[in-house]
């Protein structure tokens, strides 16, 4: 075994766990808002303009998917504005209405978890990693010195 191969990181299974979550709440909460305001409890029948709040979240889609860290630190404060809306309407509305304002707050929930999880962890990634280059980096150094 090269002495340059460095063990996997025992919590890359959870950044790529967190990873999906984040990425599996992001798309389901734009299917829910679009579902929620042209079919299931639009506010007008026919469906509202309101199904345009789910542009916004369509923007960082692509950055998740690409595992940008800055739009996983974006997307854990833009969520607050989803979760305020939910909590709102989750009190003011009637269902099915309120129902889905519920799940909206339960996806941003999670989300926002997912989120800072993911960010935490490969930031304790990086610099385990950074540590581990510096430890090989001076066992040769310390074994060429007479």
């Amino acid at each position: 075994m090269p002495a340059t191969a460095l063990p996997a990181a025992p919590t890359d299974n959870a950044v790529a766990a967190t990873r999906w979550v984040a990425t599996g709440c992001l798309l389901g909460l734009i299917a829910l808002c679009l579902a929620w305001e042209l079919a299931l409890a639009p506010l007008r029948p026919g469906g509202s303009w309101l199904a345009l709040k789910a542009l916004p979240l369509c923007i960082p889609l692509a950055g998740v998917l690409k595992n940008r860290m800055y739009t996983y630190r974006w997307v854990s404060l833009v969520i607050w504005l989803y979760f305020i809306e939910g909590v709102v309407r989750g009190w003011s509305d009637k269902p099915p209405s309120q129902w889905l304002a519920w799940a909206e707050v339960a996806l941003c929930l999670v989300l926002f978890t997912a989120c800072t999880l993911h960010v935490r962890l490969r930031q304790r990634n990086a610099k385990a990693a950074a540590a581990a280059a510096a430890a090989a980096a001076a066992v040769p150094a310390a074994t060429s010195a007479p």
